[in-house]
C-alpha cells in the first residue's frame, strides 16, 4: 500500500498507516497527562477522540464528494485509548447501490477496534451510531458527579470563533495526521474548513463551560463524537453562536456518562453544525466518591 494513498479493496476504502500525536500531554490532571491516566488505570496520556477523526476526511471524501462537508456525519463509538505516536489506520465502508450511510471506523496496529460507527451524507434513513445507540439512562438520585444535572436541560451558549490559528499550527508543524489543501487554502467554498477536530473544538466546549463548578473536579475522556453539517462547512476563523442541552445521563461501574447535543448558527441565523458528545467521568478522580 503506498504510504501517501489510501487502500482499495471491494468493501472498504482503508487508509495509510498514522502515528497521531498527544496534543495534550502536557494538560495537567486531565487524561491527556500521564499521570493521570495511568493513576486511573489507563497504559498512558490518551489521544483525543477528536484528532482521530482528522485521520477520515480523504477517505469519506472518497466516499461520498466534497459535499461531505456540506452535509455529511461521522459518528463514532470509542473503544480503545490510544497514547502519543500509537499507529493507527482508518477505514471507511465503500458506498454500494448509492447508500448515503455506511460504516467506518479506526483499528490499531495492535489489532484493537479504536473506534467504529458511521459516516454519511445528506439525508439517510437510517439512524447514525450514536443515534441508534441505547444511552441507558439512570435515576439522577443514584450519581454523584452529575448529579445535579437533568436530561433536557438546556446548555447556554457563547459566541465562538472557529479557531483557523490553531489549525493553522497544528498544519505547519506536521501534526495533523491527514491533511487537506482546503484546511489552509481556497476551498469550493471560498476560504479554508475546518478540520474535524476543529468542529469539535469549536462545539463542545461553550455547552460545558457553565456546567464545570456543577460537575466539580472530576477527569473527563471523550467516549463518543458525533459531527453532522447543515448545508456548508465550519469556515475557519468564521463567528458562530454555540449552545446545546442535555441527552442522557448515565454511568458504568468505572465512569458517570453525560451525553449532550450542541450545534453552531452561523451571523445569519443558518444552522451550519451540529455535535453529539459522550463524556465519561471517573469516579475515581472525583472528590465527591472520596468522600463515601
Amino acid at each position: 500500500m503506498d504510504e501517501q494513498g489510501s487502500k482499495h479493496d471491494d468493501r472498504r476504502i482503508v487508509g495509510p498507516w498514522r502515528r497521531p500525536k498527544n496534543l495534550s500531554a502536557d494538560a495537567a490532571g486531565s487524561i491527556h497527562d500521564e499521570g493521570t491516566a495511568t493513576a486511573l488505570g489507563l497504559r498512558g496520556g490518551t489521544v483525543a477522540g477528536n484528532i482521530h477523526m482528522d485521520q477520515l476526511p480523504p477517505l469519506l471524501v472518497e466516499a461520498f464528494g466534497a459535499g461531505w462537508f456540506e452535509t455529511g456525519s461521522m459518528s463514532l463509538y470509542f473503544r480503545h485509548a490510544t497514547t502519543d505516536l500509537e499507529e493507527v489506520q482508518a477505514w471507511v465502508e465503500r458506498p454500494v447501490d448509492g447508500a448515503l450511510q455506511v460504516a467506518c471506523g479506526m483499528t490499531a496496529r495492535t489489532g484493537e477496534v479504536v473506534c467504529e460507527g458511521t459516516a454519511s451524507v445528506g439525508a439517510p434513513s437510517e439512524p447514525t451510531a450514536l443515534e441508534a445507540r441505547d444511552k441507558r439512562s439512570v435515576d439522577p438520585s443514584t450519581l454523584r458527579i452529575l448529579r445535579d444535572l437533568h436530561e433536557g436541560q438546556h446548555l447556554p451558549g457563547r459566541t465562538m470563533i472557529a479557531d483557523g490559528a490553531g489549525q493553522r499550527r497544528r498544519l505547519a508543524a506536521g501534526v495533523v495526521t491527514e491533511p487537506l489543501d482546503w484546511y489552509d487554502g481556497s476551498s469550493p467554498w471560498g476560504g479554508p474548513v475546518a478540520s474535524p477536530l476543529t468542529v469539535v473544538d469549536l462545539l463542545y466546549s461553550a455547552p460545558l463551560h457553565p456546567l464545570r463548578d456543577r460537575v466539580g473536579e472530576a477527569v473527563g475522556l471523550f467516549g463518543a463524537i458525533e459531527i453532522r453539517f447543515h448545508g456548508a462547512p465550519v469556515l475557519l476563523d468564521e463567528a458562530y453562536e454555540v449552545d446545546g442541552e442535555i441527552v442522557a445521563i448515565s454511568d458504568s461501574p468505572q465512569t458517570e456518562v453525560l451525553w449532550y447535543d450542541a450545534r453552531a448558527v452561523d451571523q445569519s441565523g443558518a444552522l451550519v453544525a451540529t455535535l453529539r458528545m459522550m463524556n465519561r467521568f471517573f469516579k475515581a478522580s472525583s472528590p465527591r466518591y472520596a468522600e463515601g
